[in-house]
């Protein structure tokens, strides 16, 4: 089936809140169709969705025209986001000429925050970039293991390590995203993980966000999780996560979760879902654990869940497990 998409229209565009210099401001967030992620013909991460959001040829011209589309929807926000599915710095994916035009037409923002993979981050490359730049790492996990089979990420935590020091030592800003609970980990164990990895970003990070695995279509994971072997983290599990981190790192610890509250993002038994996703956003904003404190009587079965898991030495999905097994009784 032929793909109708427009190469020359941007995949998405939306304001949301943010931070700069301390402060909570709008932001704007653009998401661009590019040529892809380079590292999508290598196999790509077990978890990431977004070459959909690639095109196969498409050219400078293409580009101009979505820079022009997000700057007609431009309202002088202080922080502009640009995503593509792969790498800002990638040559490939995003040409110098249109790199220098974009970061040009947002010169007059205090913030310009956008991804690369630590291949493309290099002396050269950092050296020419605006002081309001801000470049997003998506180091996952500090635990090699689990980057090259879990993530499938193609570099070691090694990598981001130098990637983001460099990009410290040009005065940029560095926001590291972590993954909560990649695939074939427990509950406890993506605990575990993801504050062994934040206290390694803190080095080199203004910024961690912790990102719960959201179930992307026409993934590694998504098959997992069809079959009943992956379950997206519990709410609990992010809370546990900025409680054991608070006060004792350096960065802002931040969550924004996509598909919180639904079966294939982080989400608890549904009554309290949406509090704590509230809580969450205000935490990661202000940086006040009490934020937190919200009361469910699902934690205990968050509990048991952990235990059952251990016992077990299974990540599979128990809960749909125990559904099928009361499916069969009946």
């Amino acid at each position: 089936m032929k793909d109708k998409r427009s190469p020359s229209q941007l995949e998405a565009l939306w304001k949301e809140d943010d931070m700069v210099d301390g402060e909570k401001v709008r932001a704007m967030v653009v998401i661009m169709r590019t040529n892809g992620c380079c590292w999508v013909k290598h196999g790509g991460c077990t978890m990431c969705g977004y070459r959909e959001a690639s095109l196969r040829e498409v050219s400078e011209d293409d580009l101009g025209k979505q820079l022009e589309q997000a700057l007609s929807k431009y309202k002088d926000e202080p922080f502009v986001k640009i995503y593509t599915s792969g790498s800002f710095l990638d040559d490939n994916e995003i040409p110098p000429a249109v790199r220098e035009r974009i970061l040009d037409a947002f010169s007059g923002c205090k913030r310009i925050l956008f991804e690369s993979r630590p291949e493309f981050i290099t002396t050269e490359s950092v050296a020419g970039l605006p002081k309001n730049v801000t470049v997003a790492l998506g180091l996952e996990s500090s635990n090699p293991d689990v980057l090259e089979t879990s993530v499938h990420k193609g570099f070691t935590p090694d990598d981001i390590r130098r990637a983001g020091l460099l990009l410290k030592e040009n005065g940029l800003g560095v926001r590291t995203y972590l993954l909560l609970k990649p695939p074939f980990m427990t509950e406890a164990m993506a605990i575990r993980d993801a504050v062994q990895s934040a206290r390694f970003a803190d080095e080199f990070s203004d910024e961690i966000s912790i990102n719960p695995l959201n179930v992307q279509r026409a993934t590694y994971v998504e098959r997992l999780w069809k079959r009943g072997e992956f379950r997206s983290p519990w709410i609990w599990s992010l809370v546990d996560v900025f409680r054991q981190l608070s006060g004792t790192v350096d960065s802002r610890l931040m969550s924004s979760p996509s598909g919180g509250g639904a079966m294939r993002g982080v989400h608890n038994c549904g009554k309290c879902d949406r509090d704590l996703l509230d809580a969450i956003e205000r935490f990661s904003f202000n940086q006040d654990p009490r934020e937190l404190d919200v009361s469910c009587g699902c934690i205990s079965k968050w509990h048991a869940y952990m235990e059952s898991e251990n016992l077990l030495g299974s990540p599979a999905d128990l809960d749909r497990d125990f559904e099928n097994e009361l499916t069969l009784r009946e």
